[in-house]
Order: C-alpha cells, then structure tokens, then sequence
C-alpha cells in the first residue's frame, strides 16, 4: 500500500500519544509499605476472628453435650488468647520488616 501524504501528520500524532501514555503511566505499588490505619485493622481483625472462632466452636460444643455455657465461656477465652498471640506476632514481624528497612536507609 503506498503512503499518501496524510499519513504523516498520523504517524507523528501516534508517536505523540505514545510518548504522553508513556509519561502518565502509573508507578508500581510498593505492596511493602503499609498504613498505620491497616495495620490496626489487621490486628483488630485477626482479635475478632480468634473471638469469633472460639465462641463458635464452644457453642457448638454446648449445643452437642448440652453443657451451656461453660464451654462456650472456655472456648471465648481460648480464642481471645489466640487472637492475642497473633497480634504480637505480627507486631514483632513489622517490627523485624521496620528494623531491616531502617537499617537499609541508614547505609
């Protein structure tokens, strides 16, 4: 196919819109950093579900024995103190991420 003279004005406006996208295209998330706000939520999140879990399971349990409430009230217990041990797990990971990210910028 042979080029007619309107084909020129394309191909520059074409390089012109490659170099405009290429200009605004978005930067990569960093997924390393995260807010203070989500990382409250996290360990609020993982509280209410070791809660949750143990209140389900105790209830169950009472509801098949017929021994309401104790295990549901030992179960709540078990849970709280597993949702506890998650959240300082998870602190002490952030606090390791912190640590080594610390170290990197201060080199």
């Amino acid at each position: 196919m042979a080029e007619t003279p309107d084909d020129e004005p394309l191909k520059q406006l074409d390089a012109r819109i490659a170099e405009a996208k290429k200009a605004i295209a978005p930067k990569p998330r960093k997924d390393d950093h995260y807010s203070q706000a989500s990382i409250g939520w996290r360990m609020v999140t993982e509280l209410v579900a070791g809660i949750g879990i143990g209140f389900g399971i105790g209830y169950g349990l009472d509801t098949l024995f017929g021994t309401r409430p104790l295990l549901m009230v030992l179960f709540i217990l078990l849970g709280l103190a597993a949702g506890v041990k998650t959240m300082l797990r998870t602190a002490a990971e952030l606090e390791r991420s912190a640590g080594t990210s610390a170290r990197d910028e201060g080199e």
